[in-house]
């Protein structure tokens, strides 16, 4: 995913502020709905379009433009009605990605049932790192170490497989460092820089934060 898709927020407690701040912050597009319009109003110095809205109803929904979206938020896990309404009509309207949150196991497990693409627990994930890891190209995960620092996760590139670390030199070409690699779960962290990569590969990389724009 990156900067140039578009994307929605449905809910702005403190998860989806975060997620939707992040994403706006770093010049993404982003529509931030939420149906509590004491909140609308505090949010709009910070969030462009943000408005208020039931994104339980179908009407509504299509009214936002919802279909025209490569990527819904709906960070709203103490409902899961509304969180399963949400990402059903998401889904029947086309929207490519819907990322919920959820409370709990079986909510994860319910909105899964309904079409959410990705589920996530507040408790484990920021909505500053997920902001972080859709605006990032190709990364499977990523984390701050500090505020220049980055540990993260990429897969192993089609141009990649067959050549190994000396090869590629990825600290001179990317300024990446890499520390370790996963494969069908294994990490290995004693890495032969002359083992040629493979498909399927994970490089767990430590990176200026500044300069993972090289990757894109």
């Amino acid at each position: 995913m990156s900067i140039h898709k578009n994307y929605a927020v449905f809910g702005l407690g403190r998860y989806g502020m975060a997620v939707a701040k992040e994403l706006v912050r770093s010049g993404a597009e982003v529509l931030a709905v939420d149906i509590d319009e004491a909140i609308v109003n505090a949010s709009v110095s910070e969030l462009p379009d943000c408005r208020c809205a039931d994104v339980t109803d179908s009407e509504v929904i299509r009214s936002l433009g919802i279909a025209g979206m490569d990527v819904v938020i709906i960070a709203m896990a103490s409902n899961l009605e509304v969180g399963v309404l949400a990402t059903t009509l998401c889904k029947e309207m086309g929207v490519k990605t819907v990322i919920a949150k959820c409370a709990n196991e079986m909510h994860r497990r319910i909105l899964l049932r309904v079409g959410a693409d990705q589920v996530v627990f507040p408790e484990k994930e920021s909505g500053t790192r997920l902001a972080k890891n859709l605006l990032s190209a190709g990364f499977v995960d990523m984390m701050d170490l500090t505020d220049d620092v980055s540990l993260l996760e990429l897969e192993v590139r089609p141009e990649w497989e067959g050549k190994s670390l000396m090869e590629l030199n990825l600290r001179r070409r990317y300024s990446i460092n890499v520390v370790a690699w996963r494969r069908d779960g294994d990490v290995q962290v004693a890495i032969d820089p002359e083992q040629p990569l493979e498909a399927g590969m994970r490089l767990i990389v430590i990176a200026n934060t500044a300069k993972l724009g090289k990757l894109k």
